[in-house]
Formats: C-alpha cells, structure tokens, sequence
C-alpha cells in the first residue's frame, strides 16, 4: 500500500516535495497587505481587525469575536475570563497540541486528563461523566476534586484535526456539575455538529490562523462568545488593560498585550473570501483520500452522525505502531511528509504527574494515528475563477 500511496499522492499533489498542510494566497492577500501598509494602520488599531472579527463572528455564527496574537493567547485569557483561578484545575484531553494545556498552566491552574473516544480522537462524554462521578462532588462554590481538595473549574475539550467532538453531550454534563465550558477549535475552523458551528457550546471558544491551519494570518487567533460582557473584557484585556482616554496612560489591572496586528487581519480578511471555496476542495479531497484507503482496508476517519469535519488534517488509524512507524519513514524518504499524532500531554516532564482517568483509549490512538498530506492542491482555487 504504501508505494500505491505514494504514486496517489505524487498525482494529486505534485512536486518533488509534499508538505503536510500549506497556506493558500491565491485571492486578495497582496492587495490587502499593501493596502494595510499604505494606511500606516499595520499595529493593532485598524478596520481591519475590526473586519476580520465581524466575518468570522458571522461564519461561526457566533455574536461576538476578539482578535489576538495567536490561538494559545485566546486560550488563555478565555481561560482566566471564564473564572479559572490559580491553584485551580481544568478538565482537558491529553491527546491534543501543548498549547491546550500551556495555556491552561498560564492561567496558573493544573490539567486534568480524560480519555478520548476512537471514533473521534476528542474527549469522551463517557469518560468525563465517569470521572466525574468517581472523583468529583458538588459543593455550594462550584466542583472540587475529592483526591486533590482543588476545585474543577473548567473544562477545555479539542476538535482534534477539525473532527466534532459529541461537544453537545459534554456540554451537557459540564452544566450538570457547573464546570465553564471553553472549546478549543484552533483546528475546527468550518467543522458543524448539525447546522451548529463547533466553538458555539460552550460560554467561549477560541481558534487558531497559524501558517499550518485551514486558513492563515500568519500568527493570529480569535476568542469568540455569545456572551457581550466576555467579549468585552476579552478586548480590554488583551489591549492591555487600558483605561480609554485621548492620551492619557491609564491601566487599571494586570493585561495583556495579546491584540491581532492589522497586518494579519488583512491577511485574514482575504483568507476569509475563500472559505466556503476551500472547504469545498478540501471535502473532495478528503472523499479521493477516503476511497483510495477504503480500498486498501485502512481506516480513514470521518466525522460521525451528521457532523460536517473541515479535515484540516487528513488522518489514518493503522494497525499497529510497527505499521505506523513504517509508513512514516517510506512516506518521508519519498518526499511526502507525513505525521504521527502528538506524544501524549500526560508523559511530557511538566504534565505526567497529572491525574488522568488511565487514558485507554488516548494510549491506543497515540501508537496508530498518522496524518497524510491534506493541503488546498497547487492551483485550486484559480481553476474555480475561470
């Protein structure tokens, strides 16, 4: 299968060279960019930061969105707005990006680790609600854990790859046992449960635009809510908690300078102009990889039920780490990068003294997962122009 693969991939992608996932410019990003720059506009104050929020509130569905430097920075300042105090833990996945759980640690609170589900490689309701219910108790101020004596905040579950979680069922059981639920959608850009956009369960949710994702600013990320107040203090404190006054310099608490540059908004607001189109070539792509692994018996994951997944990244579940391993070195010596999915958060030295719930399933996954060359092919775009 795997020289098959390679010879498949060569034909859709072409090139000497396949990366895993590439930034398409093939729309206004030029023009906006000089634009930005002839404005004299290019630091955080700008309409086009203002623009670029307002088009990603109305895609997600979503009333409200706050730009900001990049996805961890989101993450973390959703955290602490969401009433995660220090000492405090927080309810996440150990098979995501470190980010996840940096920006949990930023917020000066601790991981705790639940398993995930194999159909969707993000975290399990079984599994939370087993948790839970073995380790957790409701008190008047909020969830605490029976082990630890630390109250349980917050919960911070991951669409991993751009696959929908069973997030409606999770965000079920956080309200149970009044825990803040923050999506993590870094990956989810144009991912639906349903006709709800992921990122829209919870009382925030945050993405990413780094120069791997579906779309780019370069560096970037968004918090976005339904709630005025959040969104609000979520644009004071990322401007560095700046009193607004003509020219006086006034900051009345502890801020961030975590605010979205115009220059990436511009580039985010041209990224936007292709959205739909982009997610299209990416369905029909992911429908070309699935049929050609479908016939060679590898499991070629979908999302479930009637979620719609972005397939950002296009991912396999092989039949062992021996499998796995093999097909990552031939794949990457032939000039097709291919990935396995990230080292567990739980054996890193700054997390794997964290509770977790024995993560079965996340150790199963961690040894099979492979993500595949899932890029926009060379051209794509401009084709749909003609």
């Amino acid at each position: 299968m795997h020289k098959e693969f390679l010879a498949f991939a060569k034909n859709i992608f072409g090139g000497s060279f396949i990366p895993l996932h590439r930034p398409v410019f093939e729309g206004n990003e030029r023009q906006y960019l000089v634009d930005c720059i002839d404005s004299n506009f290019v630091s955080s104050v700008g309409a086009k930061v203002t623009e670029f929020e307002e088009k990603l509130a109305a895609f997600t569905g979503s009333k409200y969105a706050v730009a900001t430097v990049n996805g961890t920075a989101a993450l973390h300042v959703a955290i602490e707005l969401a009433g995660v105090k220090p000492g405090d833990e927080v309810i996440s996945q150990s098979l995501t990006f470190i980010a996840t759980c940096n920006a949990i640690s930023y917020a000066g609170a601790k991981p705790l680790f639940v398993d995930v589900d194999l159909d969707t490689m993000g975290l399990s309701p079984a599994a939370l609600k087993r948790f839970l219910e073995q380790n957790a108790e409701k008190k008047v101020r909020g969830t605490y854990n029976k082990i630890s004596g630390k109250k349980i905040s917050a919960c911070v579950p991951m669409h991993t790859f751009g696959f929908p979680c069973r997030i409606a069922e999770i965000a079920e059981i956080c309200a149970d046992w009044d825990i803040a639920l923050i999506e993590d959608v870094a990956e989810s850009l144009g991912s639906f449960v349903g006709n709800r956009h992921t990122g829209t369960f919870g009382s925030m949710a945050t993405l990413s635009f780094n120069g791997n994702k579906l779309i780019t600013t370069g560096g970037g990320g968004m918090i976005i809510t339904n709630d005025s107040e959040l969104a609000e203090r979520a644009k004071y404190i990322t401007t560095t908690a700046k009193v607004p006054h003509p020219y006086e310099f006034v900051h009345d608490e502890i801020g961030y300078n975590y605010r979205m540059p115009n220059l990436n908004a511009a580039l985010g607001c041209a990224q936007m102009e292709r959205l739909n189109e982009i997610l299209a070539i990416k369905i029909k792509l992911a429908n070309q990889l699935g049929e050609f692994f479908d016939q060679n018996d590898v499991r070629f994951v979908r999302a479930i039920d009637e979620n719609k997944a972005n397939h950002w990244l296009n991912t396999l579940v092989l039949d062992s780490r021996e499998e796995r391993d093999n097909f990552l070195k031939f794949t990457n010596d032939n000039g097709v990068m291919t990935r396995p999915i990230w080292t567990l958060m739980s054996k890193l030295p700054m997390y794997k003294e964290c509770q977790t719930d024995g993560l079965e399933n996340s150790l199963w996954l961690e040894d099979r997962v492979v993500n595949i060359p899932s890029s926009v092919p060379d051209g794509a775009l401009k084709k749909l122009d003609k």
